[in-house]
């Protein structure tokens, strides 16, 4: 708890863990639920086909209770909804702890361009106003009130209007850049404490 993570969650053998905007919207049901409720501070999150990123501080409860309880909510809600059982994710969910000062900015860009590395969406105004992606919401064009957009913001400049500017060119700056294993848990990503923190569930 009180910590920075960046949580992925990945389907079973590359199941697809959404099939529809329906079940987009669910999970976004789920984190607009869980997060104000479990003292969650959400920074940032996308959703692609077989996988999702979701960049988490946490509160006073623990990152496992919370995902327990946002997973499988969803998962039975999903199987019901597809008829089919048994288990959606592989291996319940991985998490990293990451120095917050250092990579939260770096984190929420990597996050973001997702969609746009996987061909989901091609081009920055898709961007601006894509629903499955926190992005949408920091650049003011879908409103989420259990994101924590102003703290993001708050790293790029003092006035909302500088900040997405700020914030938007420096998405921008990284469309060149390809998969960074220091962010995804292939590198050395440093907790507060100074050590490597790298969690299956």
């Amino acid at each position: 708890p009180g910590v920075l993570h960046h949580v992925m969650i990945r389907g079973i053998e590359k199941t697809k863990i959404f099939t529809s905007n329906k079940d987009r919207e669910y999970f976004i049901e789920g984190l607009d639920n869980f997060c104000p409720e479990m003292g969650i501070k959400c920074y940032a999150w996308t959703f692609m086909h077989n996988h999702a990123h979701v960049l988490f501080h946490t509160g006073k409860e623990s990152l496992s209770r919370v995902m327990r309880r946002l997973l499988t909510g969803y998962v039975i809600v999903f199987n019901h909804s597809h008829k089919r059982r048994g288990h959606l994710f592989q291996n319940r969910f991985k998490s990293i702890i990451c120095q917050e000062e250092t990579y939260l900015r770096e984190l929420v860009r990597y996050i973001h361009l997702n969609p746009i590395r996987a061909g989901i969406i091609t081009t920055m105004d898709e961007l601006r106003n894509y629903k499955y992606t926190s992005h949408s919401a920091i650049m003011g064009n879908v409103k989420r009130e259990w994101q924590d957009t102003e703290y993001v913001l708050g790293y790029f400049g003092k006035s909302v209007r500088k900040a997405r500017k700020e914030y938007e060119s420096f998405v921008n700056a990284g469309l060149g850049d390809g998969r960074k294993d220091e962010l995804t848990g292939g590198g050395l990503i440093r907790s507060l404490a100074g050590g490597l923190k790298q969690r299956r569930y």
